[in-house]
C-alpha cells in the first residue's frame, strides 16, 4: 500500500489529458497532498511543509519551514543559528528559513491520506477550470441536453458541465424528457459548498433577444434593435423593436417575409407562445398605445410623476385592451413601465344610449287593421267617390 513515486508521476499526466486539466494543476494537488502526508508519517501536523515533484526523475523533496533560534527546544519548528548558516550563510535569529528534507517513501496510512486529499484537490480544480470557462459563456444562449426532470428543476448537460433549470426558468407548460436536445440561456454560475452551480433559463426574457439575434442579421449593424420584452413564458410575449436608420420597417423585419423569423423563433419556445412586435416610441402615448395592440385605443392621459397612464379606448375595444385574464394590459404595463388603468370611451358609450333613445321619435308606429280601414273610408266620404276617381 506504500505510494509508488513512478506511479504517482505516470498517474498524474494520465490524470491531466483525461480529465483535460492543466498538467502543473495535478502536480499542484498532488504536492499538496504529499505534503499532507509528509507531515503525518515524518514531521507534526502543525509544521508548514512545502512539498516539490520531479515528473522526470520521480523524486520528491520536502521543505520544512523552520525558525532560527539560539538554543533549539523543539526540533520540529526550530533550528540553531550554525545549523541554519550551514544552509544559508546569511541567516539571522529570528528569521525563517526552509529546511531540505529528503523523501524515500510514505507509509500506508499516509499514502492512503495523500490519495484522499489528491482526489478532492483535483475535483477542486477540475470546478475552478469548468467556473473559468462557462463564466466567460454567462449571457450566451449554448446547447444542451436533459439528463433527467426532478421536482422543481431539469438537470442539463452541457458538455464538461451539468446545469440546472429552476422551476422560475422553464416555459409554462413545455415538457422535458431525458436525451431531449434543446437550446439555454446560461444565466449564471453560482459558487457552492459543492463547487460551481451552473444555473439556466429558456424563460427569462433574454432568451428571447438571443433567438432573434440569430435570426435577424440586421441587429448585428445595429440597423434595428429590441427595445423593451414583457414576457410570460409559454403564454404571450410583447417585443418593441426600434429602427435606426431610415425607411427600415423594423417591425418587418423582425417578422420577416410571410413570418419566417418570428416563426423560427416560436418554434425553439413552442407555438403555443405568441409573440406580438410593436414598434417602439421615445413618446409615451405613442408606445403605450402601440403596446395595447391590437387595441385601438381613443386617447392616453399621461401622469409622469405616479408612472400612471389613462388609456381610453371605446367600449367594444375594452375586452381586447384588457385581454383574458388581463393578460394584454399586464404585459403592456411591463413594457412601458407604466401602470395602465384601461377605462371605456364614455363619450361614446352617451352617444350610443342617445341614439337608442330617439328612435322610437324617428319610427313610427304601426297602425292596426282596424284603424287603417276606417282612415281609408273617411277619405273617401271627405273628398267622395269621384274624386278619388
Amino acid at each position: 500500500m506504500d505510494l509508488d513515486m513512478k506511479q504517482l508521476v505516470l498517474a498524474i499526466k494520465t490524470i491531466a489529458e483525461e480529465k483535460n486539466l492543466p498538467e502543473d494543476i495535478v502536480k499542484e494537488a498532488v504536492e499538496q497532498a504529499l505534503a499532507a502526508a509528509y507531515r503525518r508519517d515524518y514531521g507534526d501536523r502543525e509544521q508548514e511543509v512545502r512539498v516539490s515533484m520531479n515528473l522526470n526523475t520521480g523524486d520528491v523533496d520536502a521543505y520544512v519551514t523552520k525558525e532560527i533560534v539560539e538554543k533549539v527546544t523543539n526540533p520540529a519548528f526550530e533550528i540553531s543559528l550554525d545549523d541554519a548558516k550551514k544552509i544559508k550563510k546569511t541567516s539571522k535569529i529570528g528569521e525563517q528559513l526552509e529546511v531540505h528534507q529528503k523523501v524515500e517513501d510514505f507509509g500506508r496510512v499516509a499514502a492512503q491520506t495523500a490519495k484522499q486529499v489528491i482526489l478532492q484537490r483535483l475535483r477542486e480544480a477540475e470546478r475552478e477550470i469548468i467556473m473559468e470557462e462557462y463564466e466567460d459563456k454567462i449571457g450566451t444562449v449554448i446547447n444542451g441536453m436533459v439528463v433527467r426532470q426532478e421536482a422543481n428543476i431539469v438537470r442539463i448537460d452541457l458538455g464538461r458541465a451539468q446545469a440546472i433549470m429552476p422551476r422560475s426558468e422553464q416555459i409554462q407548460g413545455e415538457r422535458y424528457y431525458p436525451g431531449q436536445r434543446l437550446k439555454v440561456f446560461l444565466k449564471d454560475v453560482e459558487r457552492g459548498i459543492r463547487g460551481p452551480q451552473l444555473i439556466v433559463s429558456r424563460g427569462n426574457n433574454e432568451f428571447i433577444e438571443w433567438l432573434f439575434r440569430g435570426e435577424v442579421p440586421e441587429m448585428e449593424n445595429n440597423a434595428v434593435e429590441i427595445k423593451g420584452i414583457a414576457r410570460e413564458p409559454g403564454v404571450r410575449s410583447k417585443i418593441a423593436v426600434n429602427s435606426t436608420v431610415p425607411g427600415v420597417d423594423p417591425v418587418g423585419t423582425f417578422v420577416g417575409g410571410h413570418g419566417t423569423r418570428v416563426n423560427a423563433v416560436m418554434s425553439e419556445i413552442g407555438e403555443q407562445e405568441k409573440i406580438d412586435i410593436i414598434v417602439w416610441s421615445d413618446k409615451p402615448e405613442a408606445y403605450i398605445t402601440n403596446a395595447l395592440s391590437p387595441t385601438k385605443v381613443s386617447r392616453v392621459v399621461i401622469d409622469p410623476k405616479s408612472k400612471r397612464a389613462r388609456v381610453i379606448v371605446p367600449e367594444d375595444q375594452l375586452s381586447i385592451a384588457i385581454g383574458k385574464s388581463g393578460q394584454n394590459v399586464r404585459l403592456a404595463s411591463k413594457l412601458t413601465g407604466y401602470e395602465l388603468d384601461v377605462e371605456a370611451d364614455k363619450a361614446t358609450e352617451q352617444s350610443h344610449s342617445e341614439i337608442v333613445a330617439d328612435e322610437p321619435r324617428h319610427v313610427p308606429k304601426l297602425k292596426k287593421k282596424e284603424q287603417l280601414e276606417s282612415s281609408l273610408l273617411e277619405a273617401i266620404e271627405e273628398h267622395g267617390v269621384d274624386k278619388l276617381s
